[in-house]
């Protein structure tokens, strides 16, 4: 059993400086885990048990639907991620370091090209396949802004899987079979979750899903549809383009005088005042706003962006973001500016814009910018805008991008229902990989024919080391953490109060016959430590049952808790075993 007398632990009674959510706060506080350096944390005896505990959910169901576990190495040569380009597009996010002899390596943030190549190494037949293979595995991100404790580190406990079909048919079942592994992961983990469509990244590949746990301090924000079962990180929302409108007979597009208007706001103002409507007053839906941004490209490469969005939404950064990688945003600087004269801050306008114009930059729109819509925005020249600009007629985008702010109400792009927002913490990602890897390393296999063909690849990622703080953001109270019976260090966290020798002889045989019976027992046996911070201490650090033998000792009783209700009970002490083990044995692992 553990011991709180020996145990190697220390609680603190304040919380780090640096902790942003409730998570990091209480982990740290309740000594499961130790700051060693940004981003990077030492798991201490309490924290490694409950990261175990979330290993053996994954592995158990991992093997349930017949996969088979390897493990990789963390240090991985330089070729096979030169080949699939992954070298290059992840840019900054990787540790690279070269050994002694000059040779580059890098630890993995990833093992796609190293299953890829495993399987190709030991399997040349149809007959080979389905295979689903997984790790459990350390893995490396140089990540730019390491926050939230263990939620965003550089270094990361994940669980990757992948499956190898011999056709897009094939692979159909072995994606549903993830997925419905998944389900049942996350439903033992014991937190609430919902599964939203997402954007592959560097990943690649046709589609994918995000299994985000519910946090109201969550880093990603989705929505779901009030109508339907739609439901998408923002970054991967698809906005309904409306229908191409007729423009014939529209007034021609006309400069106009607009002085001290280089916002929406003033713009807006100014047209209600100079250029009254009569239908309705305008609005900054009624112009288009022109955002500049610049792409760095993983080779170093710089490449300025233009953004069309109508002006009463902003340009969301991880949006954009999503649909540029692996380029990374930075700001269009006055330096930018001044190297591209063509463009009047403030007062940009498609005139300027597009491959072909002026300044020479591409010029992609949000979708709502359809051919026949009518637009203000700007001239080009300091102090004026143009009006009744028309798509499609007087100007034509490069091309879209999904791109603009996806609020409360939008349209779902389903059904048309009413979009609502919330937020999460992105718990799992399962990737439908297609081709993009396999071709990239040339891993075929003859099928039933004898013909060579491509395999396909699924790609199937959960945050184990993440989980744990996904938890406790899902499950706490102002006292403290309060784990779900699987994942918790111990079942049962007995309290020994009182200088009475009596106490400590009942307190040993109940933990003795706990023991004895399976269930994993934390001791509080500390000689010298008021009951208070005894009590303080087993609230901070959330075990599910709490036993308090004490005072009530001399009547014959002791007391049971229930750390996520409150609820307490006296029992008689002959009675104490059986009754915990009830307790304990209905929702035991």
């Amino acid at each position: 059993m553990l011991r709180m007398s020996t145990l190697f632990v220390r609680t603190l009674r304040d919380d780090p400086a640096d902790a942003e959510l409730a998570s990091h706060r209480l982990l740290v506080r309740a000594g499961y885990i130790r700051r060693a350096a940004p981003g990077i944390y030492s798991w201490l005896p309490l924290g490694y048990r409950v990261l175990r505990n979330v290993e053996r959910v994954v592995r158990e169901e991992m093997d349930a639907i017949g996969a088979q576990e390897v493990h990789f190495p963390a240090l991985l040569p330089r070729e096979p991620y030169e080949a699939s380009n992954r070298w290059t597009d992840y840019g900054a996010n990787i540790f690279r370091l070269k050994d002694r002899k000059g040779a580059d390596y890098l630890l993995g943030p990833t093992h796609e090209e190293m299953f890829t190549l495993l399987v190709k190494d030991l399997y040349s037949s149809y007959k080979d396949l389905p295979l689903w293979l997984y790790q459990i595995q350390t893995k490396y991100r140089d990540e730019p802004r390491p926050r939230a404790g263990i939620l965003r580190g550089r270094e990361f406990v994940m669980k990757d899987s992948y499956s190898f079909d011999i056709s897009d048919d094939d692979f159909i079942a072995s994606y549903a079979a993830h997925r419905a592994a998944y389900v049942r992961i996350f439903d033992r983990l014991g937190f609430d979750y919902v599964i939203v469509a997402a954007m592959s990244g560097a990943m690649g590949g046709s589609a994918s899903e995000e299994f985000l746990a519910s946090a109201a301090d969550g880093e990603d924000t989705y929505v779901r549809c009030t109508t339907c079962d739609y439901a998408a990180n923002v970054e991967a929302v698809r906005v309904p383009t409306p229908p191409p409108r007729d423009h014939a007979g529209l007034p021609a597009a006309h400069a106009e005088q607009t002085p001290d208007t280089p916002t929406i706001g003033t713009l807006v103002a100014h047209l209600d005042d100079a250029f009254p409507r009569t239908d309705r007053a305008w609005s900054a839906a009624d112009t288009l706003k022109n955002v500049l941004v610049m792409l760095r490209h993983p080779d170093g490469t710089r490449e300025p962006l233009a953004i069309g969005v109508p002006g009463d939404r902003e340009v969301d950064e991880k949006r954009l973001q999503a649909q540029v990688e692996p380029a990374e945003l930075e700001a269009f600087t006055e330096a930018d500016f001044a190297a591209y004269p063509a463009l009047r801050k403030g007062y940009i306008g498609p005139g300027a814009l597009g491959a072909d114009n002026a300044a020479g930059i591409r010029f992609l729109v949000d979708p709502r910018v359809v051919a026949g819509t009518v637009w203000v925005t700007g001239a080009d020249v300091d102090g004026s805008h143009v009006l009744d600009l028309v798509a499609g007629r007087d100007f034509t985008p490069d091309g879209t991008i999904e791109a603009a702010e996806v609020r409360e109400g939008d349209l779902c792009p389903v059904d048309g229902g009413a979009l609502v927002a919330a937020r999460g913490i992105e718990m799992g990602h399962i990737f439908q990989l297609g081709r993009r890897f396999a071709e990239a390393l040339d891993l075929k296999v003859l099928d039933a024919n004898g013909k060579l063909v491509t395999v396909t690849m699924g790609s199937y990622g959960i945050g184990v080391s993440r989980a744990v703080a996904a938890v406790v953001e899902n499950s706490h109270d102002d006292l403290g953490i309060i784990w779900p019976r699987e994942l918790a260090p111990a079942d049962v966290h007995i309290v020994a109060t009182g200088k009475d020798p009596a106490v400590g002889e009942a307190a040993e045989r109940l933990a003795h016959g706990l023991q004895d019976n399976g269930v994993e027992v934390l001791y509080d046996d500390r000689p010298k430590v008021s009951p208070g911070v005894k009590f303080t201490d087993a609230e901070l650090i959330g075990v599910p049952t709490i036993v308090v033998v004490g005072r009530n000792l001399a009547e014959g009783l002791v007391e049971v808790r229930d750390r996520a209700s409150g609820a307490r009970e006296d029992v008689v002490v002959t009675e104490a075993l059986d009754k915990v083990l009830t307790v304990v044995r209905p929702q035991r692992r």
